[in-house]
């Protein structure tokens, strides 16, 4: 590899670096849509920077290109493979082809079945010298929720647990405000802020009247609350409740088929969906299939110890974010999770750690599933 090769690759990487801060930006903002950075460069200078804000505004590209002066004979470091399809906004394609770029790298291909390649294929009609895969672990990190959605047609599942030391959540008599601290319950604000849905049971909603909703102003959510969503099989919640009093839009599933038990949801605003049982639950590879067809690519669940388990064991979550607060709760206090026990220690699960970092004086523990 020449000289000129060897600096020219270490500058895409400098660049590529910075449009992913960029896409960060975007990071709660953004969903449904990809969280997309642009950098254009001339002449070894940053001419331009841009980054998607949010759905129904300009792609990061446009973004750049709005502020780059005169952009042609650039260089353009976008962090997915420019669009090449009319959605609300026209082909970023399009638009780089009549600015004139020259040349174009994108860190990693758009899933999306109308872009699949589609983009770079176009660029590469006009003239456009293309490079692909520049930082790709990155920039598929930063769009874990909607890769799963595009390539398996189901978000990615958080399952969030707040326990203390013995995994217990709760006191004999329910009381469980508050076993973690302070810090913890704030990183709870960053987990739903990400998601584009919160995923709850109806027996946490009738024990804990809970609202669900994204509170803490540092994370920019563009006005739009995730949805939070019940899984409610018997229909047994039933407003007044939080939820209809706080912003943001209602989802109940449900096998219920009574009309009758669904009217005072509906005229509190919530939407119902009936979907299949499931043992003595509900569905949940249907439930997240819905929920893919809605555009949501990340999914919080906040649940009791039952519908937790019914994620872990189902193989529906890709990860379990765990706060451990120093407190030992003793053995008649509510388990952090509702598992049969496996018959030899051969079959218990396992999953890996991802993170370990204190919060305060709690610890969060990241895992996901082994293998």
């Amino acid at each position: 590899m020449t000289t000129a090769a060897v600096s020219t690759d270490v500058r895409d990487f400098e660049f590529m670096a910075r449009a992913l801060q960029l896409a960060e930006r975007g990071y709660y903002s953004a969903k449904p849509n990809p969280r997309v950075g642009c950098v254009l460069v001339k002449d070894g200078r940053i001419i331009g920077e841009g980054y998607h804000h949010a759905a129904g505004m300009p792609h990061a590209e446009i973004d750049a290109l709005a502020k780059a002066g005169e952009p042609r004979g650039a260089t353009a470091y976008v962090t997915l493979e420019p669009c090449c399809h009319h959605g609300r906004t026209p082909p970023c394609a399009d638009a780089l082809i009549e600015a004139g770029i020259a040349r174009v790298v994108y860190a990693i291909g758009d899933p999306n079945p109308r872009v699949d390649g589609g983009g770079a294929a176009r660029l590469v009609a006009a003239g456009i010298e293309v490079r692909e895969g520049v930082m790709t672990q990155a920039a598929e990190r930063l769009n874990r929720g909607f890769f799963r959605r595009m390539r398996g047609g189901v978000p990615f599942v958080t399952v969030k647990l707040g326990m203390s030391l013995d995994a217990r959540t709760a006191l004999p008599s329910g009381e469980s405000q508050w076993i973690t601290s302070s810090s913890a319950r704030a990183d709870v604000q960053r987990l739903r802020a990400e998601a584009g849905a919160i995923v709850t049971g109806s027996g946490t909603i009738i024990a804990d009247d809970p609202s669900l909703t994204v509170r803490d102003e540092r994370f920019d959510i563009a006005g739009v609350q995730p949805l939070r969503v019940i899984l409610d099989p018997g229909l047994r919640v039933q407003p007044p409740l939080k939820l209809f009093e706080t912003p943001g839009e209602v989802l109940v599933f449900t096998a219920n088929t009574d009309n009758g038990a669904a009217t005072e949801l509906r005229d509190a605003g919530a939407e119902i969906e009936r979907v299949p049982r499931a043992g003595s639950g509900l569905d949940l590879a249907v439930i997240l299939e819905r929920l893919a067809a809605r555009n949501i690519n990340e999914v919080l669940v906040e649940a009791g110890p039952t519908l937790a388990a019914a994620f872990i064991v189902g193989d529906f979550a890709d990860e379990i974010i765990a706060y451990v607060a120093p407190k030992i709760l003793g053995d008649a206090s509510r388990s952090a999770f509702a598992l049969p026990a496996p018959p030899t220690l051969d079959h218990a699960r396992e999953l890996e750690f991802v993170d370990v970092r204190q919060l305060g004086g709690d610890l969060r523990l990241t895992l996901a599933p082994r293998g």
